[in-house]
């Protein structure tokens, strides 16, 4: 594994914190976090909310980017959340895996809100790409569930090998 320190980028999808009358209390905790594992958070930025917004957005954060993207917001069910399908519109490769790692780490002690969420994970080019919720506390636990597997998938991304 390398020994350089991991970079990542944090997508906020949001009507209300695109159009500026919500906070981005998610966006702030996911670089809070990542910043803490040792992460270096080259990019944040805010999206509307909508699958040819966010599969731009995605296109134009992965491309030529080596590193981690998380995005938070868009995973539920309402008529607007629709970053799973923005996201898929542009990965390769899923990482099913990792998604369901979330939503398992998010149903833990008899919560029942991980069930609820439809993000997924994969790869674009170099890049990993992990939905996680719109709620600071969801996204945070959410990437929390899979940050002990990024630095091996990021190597492998690389090319590295497998251990």
């Amino acid at each position: 594994m390398s020994d350089a320190v991991p970079v990542a980028k944090v997508l906020t999808v949001s009507d209300g914190v695109a159009e500026g009358v919500r906070d981005d209390k998610s966006g702030r905790a996911l670089v809070d976090r990542l910043v803490a594992a040792g992460f270096a958070v080259v990019d944040h930025r805010v999206s509307p909310d909508g699958v040819e917004a966010v599969a731009g957005a995605l296109t134009d954060m992965a491309t030529g980017f080596r590193g981690l993207v998380v995005t938070t917001g868009g995973t539920g069910f309402g008529p607007r959340d629709l970053t799973p399908e923005g996201t898929r519109a542009v990965i390769q490769r899923e990482a099913p895996g990792l998604a369901e790692a979330m939503r398992t780490a998010s149903n833990a002690g008899g919560r029942t809100f991980g069930m609820l969420s439809r993000g997924v994970c994969g790869t674009l080019g170099e890049a990993l790409i992990c939905n996680l919720p719109g709620s600071s506390g969801g996204a945070v636990e959410c990437l929390e569930a899979v940050l002990p597997a990024v630095p091996h998938v990021l190597d492998l991304l690389a090319g590295g090998r497998p251990h």
